[in-house]
């Protein structure tokens, strides 16, 4: 039994295709989530782009040659495009972060390991890192500084663990306090890394001197 065709539906520039290119139309017509997809990744590219900090939906339609409707067919607002890439973000760290946890011991090497995925991870994705530090969140809605503040906690507190076991097993006596400001240091390290990699645009890699610095911090 063959299916129902699909009646002409306007296209993400708000015009209904022509009886003569509807066939052409129908086949460039991005699939489920690919317009979505398009969306996030374009955004992400705009905010590597030098006094990107603001992007507006303007721009962003602009840049993908649609309209601004188009863009809301898919994310209710613009915060709700940052939440996408926040997504990203976190889906894509902390499943590097509990694949170490996973493969190596608590203790110095796991810390070692985490910081070098969070930078690295930063390094190649600058404009992910411009929505990490927040410089790309300064206009938008404050939940989403809240998102990434709590990124940053859930990294402190992954750091705190490893090195607490660490610090018991090494005989400390104050075993929870030497873990968490050691977290701490390390946690606003990355964050100092990342930003300063954001605000030099990009010319400033946060793996600079990594293993030296890593070695000065952990051990």
């Amino acid at each position: 039994m063959s299916e129902p065709q699909a009646a002409p539906t306007a296209d993400d520039n708000g015009a209904a295709p022509s009886s003569t290119d509807e066939s052409a139309a129908t086949r460039k017509r991005p699939k489920p989530g690919e317009r979505r997809t398009q969306i996030l990744q374009t955004l992400a590219a705009m905010l590597e782009q030098p006094g990107a900090e603001r992007v507006t939906t303007a721009a962003l339609a602009a840049q993908i040659q649609v309209s601004e409707a188009a863009l809301y067919r898919h994310f209710a607002s613009k915060a709700q495009m940052f939440e996408g890439l926040i997504d990203f973000i976190e889906q894509s760290v902390f499943t590097l972060v509990n694949q170490i946890t996973e493969r190596e011991p608590a203790g110095p090497a796991q810390a070692h390991k985490i910081v070098s995925v969070l930078l690295q991870f930063g390094e190649k994705n600058p404009g992910m890192t411009r929505v990490m530090v927040g410089d790309a969140l300064v206009h938008e809605h404050e939940r989403l500084l809240a998102r990434m503040n709590l990124f940053f906690e859930r990294i402190e507190s992954q750091l705190r663990q490893c090195l607490r076991l660490a610090s018991d097993a090494a005989g400390s006596s104050t075993p929870t306090m030497d873990a968490n400001a050691q977290a701490s240091v390390l946690t606003a390290f990355c964050v100092g890394r990342l930003q300063r990699y954001a605000r030099s645009g990009f010319k400033r890699m946060p793996t600079e001197h990594l293993e030296a610095a890593k070695k000065m911090l952990i051990g």
